[in-house]
């Protein structure tokens, strides 16, 4: 997925819900701080979508331009629909929301997670797949293993150990 086909994503989303604001978590929320990633980053071609003030409105967007929809036939990508309870995340990452809003946008706004973030919700999520990420972000400068240890005191017990864990194993 591209900066532009996000863009794309917000826009739609922001006008089927009649919502001004979504949330972007996932891995293409890295377009929000890097909006020109490198490949490795932008393999998914969904982008993970809620609107912060009535979650409810995740199916919405779901079910008109989700998976296997007419938009995603269309254009190769689509949103998917979920709720805040899909990312497991410090508890100041709210602070950190990185804001997309621009013409493209029509002035919808998409807030994306910051890399710091994404990562942390990435190693809890523990999949294979979201470690690979970890470490290309890692790679590429975009966290640090300082940063993230340093951030893992934004989690409670068995979260916060769950995420030093992982960190060692990278």
């Amino acid at each position: 997925m591209t900066r532009a086909q996000l863009e794309h994503i917000i826009r739609a989303a922001g006008a089927i819900a009649d919502v001004g604001r979504l949330v972007i978590i996932g891995s293409q929320a890295i377009l929000g701080s890097n909006p020109d990633s490198p490949p490795e980053l932008l393999v998914s071609m969904e982008a993970d979508v809620y609107p912060p003030d009535d979650t409810d409105l995740a199916d919405l967007i779901d079910g008109s331009i989700g998976e296997d929809s007419f938009f995603h036939e269309t254009f190769g990508y689509y949103a998917h629909g979920v709720g805040p309870e899909t990312a497991v995340l410090p508890k100041n990452w709210v602070s950190r929301l990185i804001s997309i809003r621009n013409q493209n946008t029509k002035n919808f706004e998409g807030l994306c997670l910051s890399p710091m973030d994404l990562a942390v919700s990435k190693l809890l999520a523990g999949r294979e797949k979201d470690c690979t990420f970890v470490k290309n972000m890692i790679r590429l400068k975009m966290v640090t293993l300082e940063s993230l240890e340093a951030v893992s005191g934004e989690l409670d017990g068995d979260l916060r150990s769950r995420l030093l864990s992982s960190l060692k194993d990278l």
